[in-house]
């Protein structure tokens, strides 16, 4: 039986999409685990707008389906001024439903960001990205110092999870020790996830 893990996120110019491609790599690393990539439309003034219900590329859109269906999530998003970006957080808001039938709660969860400037707040990012899923009752989990690269890198990651230091456009690949905490982070919140879903029900 495998285990969805939903790796859902927002990204305009690349860079959160190429983190999410690594963390997908973790989930996928893990027996038993599969990654589920989503993304989120923009959101603009003119909200009436209707966009297409499948993007031109990249990732399908998330609907509250992908949610109930997963095992666990990792939720990524590029930084606006210390915050998630206002699509996903547009998402998030849209979970009521969720929230009241418990459809998030007792399963893990991981964030992660990009940001455009080295101390552009990467950490107040995941944090407060970190605040929706404690009110789900998710398990929040993040990267321990036993991975090697969270202390050799000198761009992106964190011990609140997984992020990318982008300072153009031209730069949306994440460096080999942000690859590798992005997936480090994929396969712990994928490994719980395969460890709840093994147990018997209480």
């Amino acid at each position: 039986m495998t285990t969805e893990i939903l790796v859902l996120y927002y990204s305009r110019h690349g860079s959160t999409a190429a983190l999410a491609a690594q963390v997908a790599r973790g989930v996928n690393a893990v027996a038993g685990a599969r990654a589920r990539l989503r993304t989120v439309p923009p959101v603009g003034p003119q909200t009436e707008v209707r966009l297409s219900p499948v993007p031109d590329s990249g990732a399908p859109y998330a609907t509250s389906q992908d949610l109930r269906d997963c095992a666990g999530l990792l939720l990524g998003s590029p930084t606006r001024f210390g915050n998630m970006a206002a699509p996903l957080k547009h998402f998030l808001d849209g979970t009521a439903a969720e929230w009241l039938a418990g459809a998030l709660a007792g399963k893990p969860a991981g964030v992660f960001t990009s940001t455009s400037t080295l101390h552009g707040g990467q950490e107040t990012t995941l944090l407060t990205m970190a605040l929706p899923l404690l009110h789900h009752g998710m398990l929040l989990v993040g990267v321990p110092f036993g991975e090697p690269a969270l202390s050799a890198t000198r761009t992106g990651g964190t011990p609140y999870g997984a992020s990318h230091f982008a300072p153009d456009q031209n730069t949306t690949q994440p460096s080999a020790e942000e690859a590798r905490i992005a997936a480090h982070l994929g396969r712990r919140v994928a490994s719980v996830a395969v460890r709840l879903a093994a147990r018997p029900e209480a």
